[in-house]
């Protein structure tokens, strides 16, 4: 009977060491449990403040373009100073304080201003900091760009042997016949492409009744694009050749020497010139009231040459150091008419020509573009904006063979993003050129 009475108290002894090992195991799970639970939420809650500080910054950023699209004209306080501090409150506290700071004109531009935008969005104890560099937005930032893809009410087409290396835009539609390629990113405001052979269609993968019109765009294509609206007279330009620049008046022709000097005939000078030698204009305006330029040969430095009546193209203009091989190269060339830019039906059968070009009223075209047997390439390297697209060659539309003039090769001079020729016309817009968070 004794021995019964240990065995219970002796098994009630582990019995109560086995409740106690249990208890303690499950109060440890039970801590374990709490601490990662409260570590989760802490975790949580940081996650949740550094992304509202995050989207605060963000929207700093936003009100900083609305604030200076707003403007009028870009704000000029002076380089690296303050432009403005702008602030805002979000929901739960959330805030942001944005600063924008003047870089001043850039790349030897006279009309192209940029901007730092830095954007502190809080919330509680979490900052985070956003930055933008931003800049006025001007034409020479597209290697193609017209209000319409018509020539005197008729389509003008991007054939198969069109290739564009660069970004596009039309205020209008892109009318395509065969294989183009498209290799920036192409924007149109219309919400659908005309194809030669399909007709109206916003489908780019054409399968079905053949011939097809497959256009390559390597990145991207954007419908519904917002418009802008093309200048109608170069008025920076004009004023800054007539104030420390080059300023003439009547029919005159240029010719660019590699030397960075130009040979100059105008006849309306008294007495007149007649290849008169001189260098560039210091501050890179050039501009011809009353009358047509002339120009061509290879050019030595910047330079944004103008003409209220046509500009005339007769053969190459290149730089004197290519920008391709030599990226350290600061040749730049504008070219703007507020009419036409015609090539000279007497150009060579190719052509190169280094520029950006802006016809104002109306176009870029080739003298006599349907008549005569076919030429080469026309090579640009640059852009091209034009009020009304400008034909330069015909092509037969049952064979897709050439018929006359030039097939095109044009390349982006992305030079031109950060460094216009001087006093390019700007769009009223601003261009994002990076964004980046400290």
């Amino acid at each position: 009977m004794n021995n019964i009475l240990k065995n219970l108290k002796s098994n009630r002894g582990f019995a109560f060491i086995a409740v106690y090992l249990v208890i303690s195991v499950l109060l440890i799970f039970a801590i374990v449990f709490v601490n990662q639970s409260v570590s989760q939420n802490n975790t949580v809650n940081i996650f949740k403040r550094q992304t509202a500080a995050l989207n605060a910054a963000d929207a700093g950023l936003d009100r900083a373009m609305v604030w200076l699209r707003t403007q009028g004209i870009p704000p000029a306080p002076g380089q690296n100073q303050i432009v403005t501090t702008l602030a805002g409150n979000l929901q739960n506290g959330t805030i942001y304080t944005v600063v924008i700071t003047d870089l001043g004109f850039v790349g030897g531009s006279a009309t192209i201003r940029r901007y730092m935008v830095t954007s502190t969005g809080t919330s509680g104890n979490m900052s985070r900091v956003l930055r933008n560099y931003v800049q006025v937005d001007n034409y020479a930032r597209y290697i193609w760009y017209t209000d319409r893809e018509t020539f005197n009410g008729t389509n003008v087409w991007f054939w198969s042997q069109d290739h564009l290396n660069g970004p596009t835009h039309t205020n209008a539609h892109f009318n395509i016949y065969g294989n183009p390629i498209f290799d920036g990113e192409a924007r149109s405001v219309d919400d659908y492409i005309r194809f030669y052979n399909h007709g109206n269609n916003i489908n780019l993968s054409q399968t079905t009744n053949p011939p097809y019109d497959l256009p390559v765009f390597n990145n991207g294509f954007v419908f519904g694009a917002d418009q802008s609206t093309m200048p109608t007279t170069a008025l920076s330009l004009r004023s800054a050749a007539a104030s420390s620049g080059i300023s003439l008046s009547g029919n005159t022709t240029v010719v660019l020497n590699s030397n960075g000097t130009m040979n100059v005939t105008n006849s309306n000078k008294n007495p007149p010139w007649n290849n008169k030698n001189m260098a560039l204009p210091a501050n890179g305006a050039l501009f011809i009231n009353n009358g047509s330029l002339t120009i061509s040969g290879t050019l030595n430095g910047r330079l944004t040459a103008g003409a209220s009546v046509d500009v005339n193209i007769p053969g190459n203009i290149v730089y004197a150091s290519d920008p391709v091989t030599n990226p350290s190269s600061d040749d730049t060339l504008g070219i703007i008419s507020e009419r036409d830019i015609v090539i000279s039906s007497n150009a060579p059968t190719n052509l190169e020509i280094n520029a950006c070009l802006m016809a104002l009223n109306t176009s870029f075209y080739l003298n006599n573009w349907s008549s005569g047997s076919p030429k080469g390439t026309l090579s640009v390297y640059g852009g091209i904006i034009q009020k009304e697209r400008g034909p330069v060659g015909t092509f037969n539309a049952s064979t897709g063979q050439k018929i006359s003039g030039y097939s095109k090769d044009y390349s982006y001079d992305s030079r031109l993003v950060g460094s216009p020729p001087p006093f390019m016309p700007t769009t009223g817009d601003y261009l994002t050129l990076s964004w980046e968070e400290n």
